[in-house]
């Protein structure tokens, strides 16, 4: 029963705030506050009130709540190392078998070839005090006309 009270009174002042709303002609408003002030009364009604008093004081529910948690951080942990492109490592061979025949290509030595090295954009030496080369935005500007 003092639940039904709580959420009466709760719901009978955000009535009293939409009403003043619709009084100054702010009718989204009032409309939004009437919708927030039914929400208590709704709650308790339904019973969602006195299932989440049962689940504050009891300690299992917690551990489920707790194992919910750790359930979501894990997820999302293997979805960062998913975006971040950690192989997962499970693709090899076990422990009991040999593993498989690599074909190998080979140079005219005999030795791998090398993986192609990937040029570094070469940093200007010294302060550029506004004399940078901009020959090529110009080309493209030309290009288009401007």
């Amino acid at each position: 029963m003092l639940i039904y009270a709580v959420c009466g009174t709760l719901s009978a002042a955000g009535l009293w705030f939409a009403y003043r709303s619709f009084r100054r002609r702010r009718y989204a408003t009032g409309l939004r506050t009437a919708s927030v002030a039914l929400l208590p009364m709704g709650l308790a009604m339904t019973g969602v009130v006195r299932f989440v008093l049962n689940m504050t004081f009891n300690p299992i529910a917690w551990a489920g709540v707790a194992a919910v948690g750790l359930a979501v951080v894990l997820f999302m942990v293997a979805r960062a190392l998913d975006a971040r492109g950690v192989p997962d490592g499970g693709s090899g061979p076990t422990p009991g078998e040999a593993p498989a025949a690599v074909p190998a290509v080979a140079g005219a030595g005999g030795e791998l070839p090398a993986a192609p090295r990937r040029e570094a954009p070469a940093k200007k030496s010294g302060g550029a005090t506004g004399t940078e080369d901009f020959s090529d935005i110009e080309a493209i500007l030309k290009k288009h006309g401007i």
